[in-house]
């Protein structure tokens, strides 16, 4: 079993917050997706580290995100990267993973 790390809050600023609401998510949604119980896994992307998400926002709706985590003044913070609501493949898939735990 990993190392859990105690994350403080997110990353937002004028690059990233475009890239989420280019698909209709706001701030508040992509936050909420981490109040529940996203399925969390590695990004295969090249580069820097990052992670994917797939969750719920407290109103139902299924959201797929990649972030990363970044240290800013000692603190560890969600970056994300991108947002999108999920296609319906990724919500059966979701709902197939919740029904196992």
């Amino acid at each position: 079993m990993g190392k859990r790390l105690s994350v403080t809050g997110f990353d937002w600023d004028a690059g990233n917050c475009p890239k989420c609401a280019k698909h209709g998510l706001s701030r508040t949604e992509v936050e909420e997706v981490f109040d529940g119980l996203p399925m969390v896994m590695a990004d295969p992307h090249q580069g820097e580290p990052r992670m994917r998400a797939i969750g719920k926002t407290r109103a139902g709706r299924y959201v797929f995100l990649v972030f990363m985590i970044r240290v800013v003044n000692g603190r560890h913070l969600i970056r994300p990267i991108s947002a999108r609501y999920m296609h319906q493949k990724e919500i059966t898939f979701y709902e197939q993973q919740h029904r196992k735990t």
